[in-house]
């Protein structure tokens, strides 16, 4: 049993998906997606706020290794990180929405707390 979902993609998409998911999510603090998408997700979103609360140089440069926006890594360590400083993990929450009209995938909001 592998350790991640595949989501139908190769590995590099799904990579990139993720990560685009991920970016966007900390840019906007919401967003509707699919029930399994959003809960690889919220694992790599919950790492990279984990990341920005340690604050040093290293976890920056992991992040931007990451987050495709640089602007939501600043935006993240100065942010983000004083706000979820007393917080131990659970930085994200999944409210589902229904169906999706065409294939009946659960769709939810993946939003920040």
């Amino acid at each position: 049993m592998a350790g991640y979902r595949k989501l139908g993609r190769v590995s590099a998409h799904r990579d990139l998906m993720l990560r685009n998911l991920v970016t966007s999510l900390i840019k906007s603090g919401r967003i509707q997606t699919t029930e399994t998408r959003a809960k690889e997700t919220k694992k790599l979103a919950e790492k990279m706020i984990t990341l920005a609360k340690k604050g040093d140089l290293h976890a920056r440069r992991q992040a931007l290794a990451f987050i495709t926006d640089e602007t939501v890594v600043n935006n993240m360590f100065t942010e983000l990180a004083p706000k979820y400083q007393d917080r131990n993990g659970g930085y994200t929450r999944i409210i589902k929405v229904g169906p999706r009209r065409g294939d009946a995938a659960e769709i939810v909001i993946l939003e920040l707390v």
